[in-house]
């Protein structure tokens, strides 16, 4: 088995290997996120509905015995106007010991990126908040967002886990 990319790490350190991501849309942008962090994909059903969540928290589905919360990443980015069609999914993950799921567009497929591919996120001067950023990647003529799922499914502002990070 090969060497994985390190959540947070950034394209340019020591030792980085090629890794494969599944990719998925939000809106008109593509976003790629390590694929050894999905554990399925479901078509999109609604989800019971939480008293008091926050708006990006659909709610809840019970996935074989296990209460899964559902995060619409279109609501959390700002996306605009979000649709359900027959190809918006939920991407079920396995995040720090706990199964999530998040709402996109659609899923694109599985790509291999090595880090000649991915560059580091520009700097935006604190205008927004890249650190779920891992870098950005081209391919063909495609330009994927290479996300730190882990790190965004586990930060406070997502509000799912007791003692997330700032």
């Amino acid at each position: 088995m090969e060497p994985r990319m390190q959540a947070g790490a950034i394209a340019g350190e020591d030792e980085l290997i090629a890794s494969e991501f599944l990719t998925f849309t939000l809106g008109s942008e593509e976003y790629a996120i390590d694929i050894l962090k999905v554990q399925e994909i479901r078509g999109y059903e609604p989800p019971t509905m939480i008293a008091n969540a926050p708006p990006f928290i659909k709610g809840v589905i019970n996935l074989r015995g296990i209460i899964v919360p559902i995060i619409d990443l279109r609501i959390k980015f700002n996306l605009g106007r979000v649709e359900y069609t027959p190809f918006t999914v939920v991407i079920i993950l396995n995040v720090a010991g706990r199964v999530v799921g998040i709402v996109v567009d659609s899923v694109s497929d599985v790509v291999s990126l090595d880090t000649s591919q991915i560059r580091p996120a520009p700097d935006f001067s604190g205008s927004f908040d890249t650190r779920y950023i891992l870098g950005l990647a081209s391919l063909d003529s495609r330009m994927l967002i290479v996300s730190d799922i882990e790190r965004l499914m586990t930060s406070a502002d997502m509000e799912l886990i007791d003692g997330a990070v700032a």
